[in-house]
């Protein structure tokens, strides 16, 4: 099985981070084919709107999103994460998700009927992470909403949404044994339901 990890947090040493490799942790002891990817260490620019993408079905923005969208491809499932920004998602994990805007084919005459070609053919899942920094998750915002209706337009399943409250500083999380076993247990039944549809 290939997973494609996509953490939204520059910090390789913090909490999304550490959130992310827990719950794949069950799938390297699967041994799944696993790639991490931090946008926010590579040349992605955001989406333009320039509908380049519309007779081709292929971004024209010559970056480093272009390896990129064959993973997204040929991965299984995805586990995203992202921290919390001004009540919404990290502007890296926005922008890989606004690049995958080249993935939909609308009508020619009703942009109100579109299709993700993602969503077509084999069963594609997902599994998302939200965290914050506060104790309430009405401060978390619109973090796990965005990226989950967003990862659902694409043509995923969302086998799981995670929300990790009262986290800041990196390393906060390994302090916390019940949201460590929680997305153990969370990529554990992604790596189950993906053996199912096998």
């Amino acid at each position: 099985m290939k997973i494609l990890a996509i953490v939204g947090s520059r910090r390789k040493n913090g909490n999304t981070a550490a959130l992310v490799e827990r719950a794949l942790e069950p799938f390297r002891e699967d041994g799944s084919d696993i790639e991490i990817i931090y946008p926010g260490e590579l040349n992605i620019e955001g989406c333009s709107g320039c509908e380049g993408c519309s007779k081709t079905g292929l971004c024209v923005v010559n970056d480093d999103m272009q390896p990129i969208y064959r993973k997204i491809l040929e991965a299984d499932a995805i586990i995203a994460g992202s921290p919390t920004y001004f009540y919404n998602m990290t502007s890296d994990m926005k922008k890989f998700i606004d690049r995958c805007y080249c993935f939909f084919s609308f009508d020619k005459n009703d942009r109100s009927v579109w299709i993700s070609r993602l969503s077509k053919g084999k069963l594609k899942l997902a599994g998302l992470f939200a965290i914050c920094e506060q104790n309430s998750s009405e401060d978390m915002g619109y973090t796990s909403d965005a990226m989950k209706s967003a990862f659902e337009a694409l043509g995923f399943r969302i086998v799981f949404t995670q929300k990790v409250l009262h986290v800041f500083k990196a390393g906060d999380i390994l302090k916390n044994e019940n949201d460590l076993r929680t997305a153990f247990g969370n990529g554990l039944k992604l790596l189950k339901t993906l053996k199912l549809n096998s």
